[in-house]
């Protein structure tokens, strides 16, 4: 008996370790069935390729022009500085050769590797990373180590993407005592010609200065050329050399051309050591505001890798806030939506202030844009666009009825505001920004609402949080909002000892949130029973702490849960409910809405979350936003007030053992829950 428990006990132990908790293995690479995972520092994404050597996708943040999709502004794709060839006794590894291949993400260190066998003669590597402490640059790793005696010939290439126009390429060396700085440099203008976008990289030898291969250039046409060197190792040796690169635009800097070189050449001379010492450093920083899950090996690793995501796709000291896909490629052109400020934002906000202050940074340096939209639309105060971008203008295509009526992204960008706030207490932030944003959109609610009598301050025709719902009058997420928003510009002027405008609370008191004759909070005023795209009463207690009575949170819970249907509604959702039931004490419910909103989203070969349930547009960080949410504030109980965060009781899923949530807030610390 007790040899068949201790074998037992080895068989848990061993399925329990089946999951690394930091490293994503693909060993079967299937170009056919591939989705690419993204190396990101908040500004600079690469995405990842099932070719041997190739990148698919080099996204810049903040880096928008007009072209394609629904005459507005779309994301750049910049150029594909980290594409390679590498040839060995005159063959060119591809796909075709390569055997035993794998690729591995590696989410504490932000790194992917590639690795195959090159028949008998050799085994290659590959590693890249988006630097963490330098912004823009970007540097890959090659180790190629020898079986026989070979010759091989590596290649640095820059290519251009087919959207830029007026490509120019240039070649430098810079020879200096002690160095040989070789400059692979490519410019282009962006389609309408707004932008200035460069490139530039350099390779990184170990040998001492002298010794080092000989670089030649080769320009092969307007959009592509390279540099190339080639070395002899004997077999049982292992040689590697690195390629760092920079890609930055006129967005960003207002010489990109000799910026990009010059940051380039900054990298080669910091050298691959001291490059992956900063880098592994800032990123085990930020691994400090960690989710540790005991008992549940695989939503480790998942949970993991939504917080990598969104630590990925965002950036301290930016003005700059994630659009639904983050950094991950040109979905929804890079615009930013309400999945910033309501999805990805609160769990940023807790784990990582710093993080969430460039977000709501991007709001306030737009506020001028969303005061003169709401003039646009004979509103007052501060009207924001359902889909943003570089300039803070409306950016949703014409076709979507979003972009008029969709108005609650005003509500949620100022319980943003209110939000960094109450997380860091920073009365000083709350005056010199905060209060701008919350007195502003509180002045458009004032004069959103048509006055039809007390408890009719009613807010009509506007299209809903269940996008579905398209012009219709008191939504209950919208109006919920806005009520909310006007309570914390007048909790905000108090604390700032400012005397708030008494109009706010009144309408404030005078929103109606309306409800069924079966008591569930309904949905708009002519809601009856239909489907719904993805969650909107149910936000009503949480985020918005408008509906607190358990009892009705249950009902309002049961009752829209029904209405979800299996496919087309995003990812989010199901994290609300997950959170909605762990924090009413339902373990078994709240599990079963954890996993049904990312497991059926899951793309390989990496767990990429889609959108949708059979969708094909990973990386939707707006899911991992919600689902995370369902981890720190449902299962961990955290929740934001008026003075800082606390932890309320909640419930953990019956086979997780403990979860903790490390670094949280502005003072670091560890909640746990067993």
């Amino acid at each position: 008996m007790n040899r068949l428990l201790f074998i037992l006990s080895v068989f848990i132990s061993l399925i329990s370790s089946a999951q690394n908790p930091w490293k994503i293995e693909a060993a079967k690479i299937d170009p056919s069935n591939y989705y690419g995972v993204t190396v990101a520092n908040g500004m600079i994404g690469i995405v990842s390729s099932p070719e041997v050597f190739k990148v698919k996708d080099v996204v810049l943040a903040g880096a928008y022009d007009l072209y394609g999709r629904g005459r507005v502004s779309n994301f750049l794709r910049s150029f594909n500085l980290l594409n390679m060839r590498l040839s060995i006794d005159g063959r060119e590894m591809n796909n075709a050769v390569a055997t035993n291949m794998k690729q591995t993400l590696d989410m504490r260190g932000a790194s992917f590797t590639t690795s195959f066998d090159y028949s008998d003669k050799a085994t290659v590597s590959y590693t890249y990373y988006s630097l963490r402490q330098l912004p823009f640059t970007v540097l890959m790793d090659v180790t190629i180590t020898a079986k026989k005696d070979i010759s091989f010939t590596g290649s640095s290439v820059m290519e251009a993407p087919d959207a830029l126009r007026d490509v120019e390429n240039y070649y430098n060396e810079i020879d200096r005592p002690h160095v040989v700085i070789s400059l692979l440099t490519s410019t282009a203008k962006s389609p309408t010609g707004k932008l200035l976008m460069c490139a530039s990289n350099t390779f990184l030898f170990s040998e001492v200065h002298g010794q080092e291969p000989r670089v030649i250039h080769e320009m092969w046409d307007n959009n592509m050329h390279l540099m190339k060197f080639t070395k002899a190792i004997k077999a049982g040796q292992s040689y590697r050399f690195s390629v760092a690169g920079s890609s930055i635009t006129s967005a960003h800097h207002d010489d990109p051309l000799n910026e990009a070189e010059r940051i380039t050449i900054y990298a080669k001379l910091e050298g691959r050591e001291r490059l992956l010492q900063f880098h592994q450093r800032a990123w085990d920083e930020l691994w400090k505001s960690d989710i540790q899950i005991e008992g549940d090996a695989q939503a480790q690793q998942d949970v993991h890798s939504m917080l990598y995501h969104l630590y990925s796709f965002v950036r301290e000291g930016t003005a700059l806030s994630p659009s639904p896909m983050g950094l991950s490629g040109l979905g929804y052109n890079g615009h930013v939506f309400w999945d910033s400020e309501l999805w990805m934002y609160p769990a940023i906000l807790v784990m990582r202030p710093e993080l969430g202050k460039s977000m709501i940074e991007y709001r306030y340096q737009r506020l001028e844009a969303a005061k003169k939209n709401a003039f646009a639309n004979g509103f007052k105060g501060a009207m924001f666009p359902w889909e943003s971008a570089e300039s803070g203008v409306e950016e949703t295509p014409v076709w979507a009825l979003s972009g008029p009526f969709e108005h609650h992204i005003t509500a949620d960008v100022a319980i943003a505001a209110w939000n960094y706030y109450a997380v860091t207490q920073d009365k000083d932030w709350l005056r010199e920004k905060g209060w701008p944003i919350l007195s502003g959109t509180a002045d458009f609610w004032a004069s959103r609402v048509e006055r039809n009598g007390p408890g009719k301050y009613e807010i009509k025709n506007v299209v809903a949080a269940d996008e579905w719902a398209e012009n219709v009058d008191n939504n209950a997420f919208t109006n919920a909002a806005a009520k909310a928003n006007l309570q914390y510009a007048t909790q905000a002027a108090s604390l700032l000892g400012m005397v708030p405008n008494a109009d706010w609370m009144n309408v404030a008191n005078n929103i109606p949130i309306l409800k069924m004759e079966n008591g569930v909070t309904k949905e708009h005023a002519t809601y009856k029973g239909e489907g719904i795209k993805q969650a909107d009463v149910n936000l009503l207690a949480y985020p918005l702490k408008e509906v607190t009575d358990p009892k009705q949170i249950e009902r309002d819970l049961e009752y829209y849960s029904t209405r979800v249907p299996n496919e087309g509604t995003p990812a989010m959702t199901q994290g609300a409910f997950a959170l909605l039931y762990a924090r009413i004490g339902n373990a078994d419910k709240a599990y079963h809405w954890f996993k049904d909103a990312y497991e059926p989203n899951l793309l390989p070969p990496f767990r990429v979350i889609a959108e949708t349930k059979g969708g094909t547009n990973p990386y939707f960080a707006t899911g991992a936003g919600g689902i995370l949410q369902a981890v720190i504030m449902g299962f961990g109980g955290l929740e934001i007030t008026p003075k800082g965060l606390t932890q309320i009781k909640s419930v953990l899923p019956k086979n997780w053992r403990s979860l903790k949530i490390t670094g949280v807030g502005i003072d670091k610390k560890t909640y746990e829950v067993k």
